[in-house]
């Protein structure tokens, strides 16, 4: 095994998933949600905490050397326990002494993927993500996964070889949130990727308006004005030709799919939604579905990036 030393970056690991660490049991449940994920993908591990003073917000209050001591086992302590479930996985882990957001964008500068922990309340107030992990889904210009404790895919924060090939995980589906206004392929070959990789089946979930009537208001008829567009044939039969043994299911819902996605996430392995990182003001930005189902949803969401 090979560990890198504090403050110092992974330069010889050309390609990793990643996964940010701050003490608190959803990093630590980020944490085996991502060598799970490692494992699948055949990538080491690597876990970076940012030493910054202003963000010790789960470490013990007794003093600057319990803080520095406890700064320095975090990563070497998360790494211990998952090299014990993981013994084939590669782990290397470091701090940076740097804000979290920075620190981060600048360590998925050579991932794969970069995994967060996201605070999970009720399901009427949904998840408390975090202005870090907020700002660093709208910055970053790789796949980002949030992972929350609590959800409904429980095994999914399980560790260990068993966890990995869990028939239990295997069955749940990987839900994609389809916009068929601007289908995106690095948002579909990243969910068909993922079923692929669970054994999974996948359900397209994509949002529809029906016509309207020259009031404005939609048609009640019940002939061709009300039929479900026949696009998302046309956009997933070329993903389901490149991965023809993943289950495709389709579920066309009126209006704005972020409630239907947040009730599909109840019984899913993972959401997959998309972030366009063009739009009429420059700047960050989280479109409103993605953000509704950051927010609420029960299972760990996958943001995609794309033009």
């Amino acid at each position: 095994m090979v560990e890198a030393h504090p403050g110092r970056r992974s330069s010889f690991m050309p390609r990793s998933v990643t996964v940010g660490l701050d003490g608190s049991s959803e990093s630590l449940a980020a944490a085996d949600w991502a060598a799970r994920e490692a494992q699948r993908r055949g990538l080491p591990l690597r876990l970076v905490h940012a030493l910054d003073w202003h963000s010790f917000t789960y470490a013990p209050l007794t003093g600057v050397e319990s803080l520095t001591r406890w700064a320095e086992r975090l990563p070497r302590d998360t790494a211990a326990r998952l090299r014990r479930d993981h013994p084939d996985l590669r782990i290397v882990h470091e701090q940076v002494a740097r804000e979290p957001v920075p620190s981060l964008l600048a360590a998925a500068g050579n991932a794969e993927l970069l995994v967060l922990g996201s605070r999970g309340l009720s399901r009427v107030t949904g998840i408390l993500v975090g202005s870090v992990a907020l700002s660093v889904v709208a910055r970053a210009e790789l796949p980002v996964v949030l992972v929350r404790t609590g959800g409904s895919d429980q095994d999914s924060h399980r560790t260990g070889p068993a966890a990995t090939a869990s028939p239990v995980v295997a069955r749940r589906d990987v839900v994609l949130g389809l916009d068929l206004r601007r289908p995106a392929a690095p948002v579909l070959e990243f969910a068909f990727d993922a079923a692929a990789r669970r054994g999974a089946a996948l359900r397209v979930v994509h949002g529809w308006s029906p016509p309207s009537g020259p009031d404005g208001t939609a048609r009640r008829d019940t002939g061709q004005s009300a039929r479900v567009p026949s696009g998302p044939a046309d956009v997933l039969s070329p993903w389901r030709a490149k991965f023809p043994g993943v289950e495709v299911s389709e579920q066309a819902v009126v209006g704005s799919p972020a409630g239907h996605l947040v009730d599909a996430s109840a019984g899913a392995a993972l959401v997959v939604v998309g972030r366009s990182t063009h739009g009429p003001r420059p700047g960050p930005r989280i479109g409103p579905v993605t953000h509704a189902v950051l927010h609420h949803s029960a299972a760990p969401v996958a943001v995609i990036a794309h033009g």
